[in-house]
């Protein structure tokens, strides 16, 4: 089990959570995760892990606005994170992002949902 599964089933800022997509080869996997969280809103989680790569995607929003999108896609290069970067409130508004894993990301949502 992909450790990202491990750390869904023991946030107790997640609700429950859904598989959306999962590939897997010989050095690399893809996982596509929607997890619902204590509060009604929703984080997505798309990861592309291989040896040479590392890939993802942290939507959190809640009644469809965002509320954080963190992720790694290369082209804010003006961020002193780059190419992590996070969008908090709107895709303009980017700022550098030191959480770059699922586990940084479910630490800042449980402080903010359960203390």
């Amino acid at each position: 089990m992909p450790r990202e599964l491990e750390l869904l089933d023991e946030s107790p800022a997640v609700k429950s959570y859904e598989i959306l997509d999962y590939k897997e080869g010989n050095s690399f996997y893809f996982l596509k995760i929607k997890a619902e969280l204590v509060d009604g809103s929703v984080l997505y989680i798309r990861e592309f892990v291989s040896e040479n790569e590392y890939n993802h995607s942290f939507q959190w929003q809640k009644d469809e606005k965002l509320i954080i999108r963190w992720d790694n896609a290369p082209h804010h290069k003006y961020v002193e994170t780059f190419p992590h970067h996070k969008h908090v409130g709107s895709k303009d508004n980017v700022q550098l992002s030191e959480e770059i894993s699922l586990e940084d990301v479910l630490m800042v949502i449980e402080k903010k949902l359960v203390g």
